[in-house]
């Protein structure tokens, strides 16, 4: 009987699987394989949050391929030595996967593309890096060409999904098995596994009344459920991105207005984006340790400790950047507006190296994907893949206020200002003595002041940032 080993990676699924497919056409039995790699469970899936989804996703594809005839192995140690070891023992003559594009993958695959006969497919983009280009052969370094061009593709058609296999044939090898829970299982605010990501997908897309219909006017409502909440999903494969997109263009051509289609192509949109991340961390490795725009790598960060702790701990003083960082905190995700004001809080009011927040990221988020993570932290911070990026310095308190008029998100992760009057709530320093006795809210006390005066930190930040671009 032949067989072939399916390495699974950030392809946590059965359906629309192109690895999972090529290896059911090459051979009559398929070896699911999981590898825990030592370098990634202490760095990219360092965060707790993040790894208890990871293998949650994990003991969902095993139950999924367990009710096909298939059987999930696991292994732990240096991937291409757990796939040479694998290959002999099960004399599989084939070995299929994903493609990946972060430095470290990419340095991973050509160690195993060396020495083992590994077929690589399309990865986690929706259109694979490569197949979006300048005429001049060029890869682009803005978004809204490559969205361009990328639009100028035909769409993803319903038909190319493959469905996932009704059966898979799995030798007997032997398997390490998961590990345990990190957090246990209450805890977690998403469900993991591909069910739980075709539900939201559905959820979100399906119906004369969905949600992606009023997506464009509620995704900047950090206080309203207004966003697809998919991001994990696809950070791991657990949804196919090519299946977001059919969706997405599903739901452009049934809308019920305009209003609707804007909803449903501005979602697409996003999903253009994180494309576009991918297309720049695989053209432009380098992004990971340094600025994208040579102009900015000079920039004289302050870099304060306390404030940079104040940032983490949600204590900063200013209600929307601290009401953000404690959801972070507590659920591993944050809305994506809020992402974009408190990057540029730190970035520009704290004046701290956005490469700080990109960690801390990555520690905290279920979602945390190098792509999108470096290619937000840089666009904020004014470093990455734009035209006129240091001028952008986000208000904390004109944003809190458009982006949560009625301080719903604000009284729900930070408890102390509950009480406190609307009128008061983006600027709670400015309340009367006797306004913060009645709330319950002193400030210095149960709430702090703002860390660094908005309006003096902006002007600090555009002429530091003037400063680096005028000296190169």
């Amino acid at each position: 009987m032949t067989a072939s080993i399916w390495w699974i990676r950030r392809d946590l699924r059965l359906a629309d699987n192109h690895a999972l497919d090529a290896a059911l056409a090459a051979s009559e039995a398929v070896i699911p394989l999981f590898v825990l790699d030592p370098v990634l469970l202490q760095s990219s899936y360092g965060s707790e949050k993040r790894l208890a989804f990871l293998l949650e996703g994990l003991r969902q594809l095993q139950q999924a391929l367990a009710k096909r005839g298939g059987r999930l192995v696991v292994r732990r140690g240096e991937p291409v030595e757990v796939l040479a070891g694998v290959l002999e023992k099960s004399g599989a003559n084939a070995i299929f996967a994903h493609a990946d594009h972060s430095p470290y993958a990419r340095t991973r695959d050509q160690a195993v593309d060396a020495r083992l006969p590994i077929q690589w497919t399309d990865g986690p983009a929706i259109r694979p890096p490569g197949s979006i280009l300048k005429s001049d052969g060029g890869a682009y370094q803005v978004y809204t060409p490559f969205r361009r061009r990328w639009t100028e593709h035909p769409p993803p058609h319903p038909g190319e999904l493959s469905p996932a296999p009704e059966r898979i044939r799995s030798p007997e090898l032997a398997t390490e098995g998961l590990p345990a829970k990190p957090r246990p299982a209450d805890e977690m605010r998403f469900a993991a596994g591909e069910a739980a990501a075709q539900q939201r997908l559905d959820a979100f897309t399906g119906g004369p009344d969905a949600p992606i219909f009023r997506y464009a006017e509620r995704r900047d409502r950090v206080d309203l459920d207004g966003t697809s909440r998919l991001s994990p999903y696809l950070r791991f494969g657990m949804l196919s991105p090519r299946a977001a997109a059919v969706a997405a263009y599903q739901a452009m051509e049934r809308a019920p207005d305009a209003a609707g289609r804007k909803g449903a192509q501005t979602w697409l949109h996003e999903l253009i984006w994180r494309d576009f991340y991918l297309h720049i961390l695989h053209h432009y490795p380098q992004v990971r340790q340094q600025a994208f725009r040579d102009d900015y790598t000079d920039i004289d960060w302050r870099n304060d400790p306390a404030e940079f702790e104040a940032w983490t701990a949600g204590r900063t003083g200013y209600p929307i950047v601290d009401a953000a960082m404690r959801q972070l905190s507590q659920t591993g995700w944050m809305h994506n507006r809020a992402r974009m004001i408190v990057a540029s809080f730190l970035t520009k009011d704290l004046l701290i190296d956005w490469r700080w927040g990109e960690r801390w990221f990555m520690k905290q988020l279920i979602d945390g994907d190098p792509a999108a993570n470096n290619g937000g932290w840089q666009w904020s911070a004014g470093t990455g893949t734009d035209a006129a990026p240091y001028f952008r310095i986000f208000n904390p308190i004109t944003q809190g206020q458009k982006h949560d008029p009625h301080g719903d998100y604000i009284r729900r992760w930070v408890p102390e200002l509950r009480a406190v009057p609307g009128e008061f709530l983006h600027t709670p320093w400015m309340m009367p003595d006797e306004v913060q006795t009645r709330s319950k809210c002193i400030i210095g006390g149960d709430y702090p002041p703002p860390v660094v005066d908005h309006r003096a930190a902006r002007a600090r930040a555009l002429e530091r940032y003037a400063q680096a671009k005028d000296a190169r």
